[in-house]
């Protein structure tokens, strides 16, 4: 699978690696940002906080990782990542 993904991608293992470690480290953040946000907000995870909650870190995901992949040097990975992602999105609301 692993093995896959990286063909895909064309990329060397040590940058596969550090994919990974973007993703996993700026999903984390993600999530805590958001629900650090949401605390100023709603006072208690009822109904409202989730269904504020998912559309939130949905549009936090895509900086989050941008930011968390300067430091490790995949920033032009997930830029071209993201524009594809994107892309995609956009070609399916028209």
């Amino acid at each position: 699978m692993f093995g896959k993904l990286k063909q895909k991608w064309q990329v060397g293992w040590l940058q596969f690696v550090l994919i990974f470690c973007t993703f996993a480290l700026g999903g984390s953040a993600c999530a805590r940002l958001g629900s650090w946000l949401l605390s100023y907000v709603v006072t208690e995870k009822s109904v409202l906080y989730w269904i504020i909650y998912v559309p939130l870190v949905t549009l936090l995901w895509p900086i989050c990782v941008l930011i968390i992949s300067i430091p490790l040097g995949q920033f032009k990975f997930f830029s071209n990542y993201l524009k594809r992602m994107w892309s995609k999105i956009k070609g399916g609301l028209e």
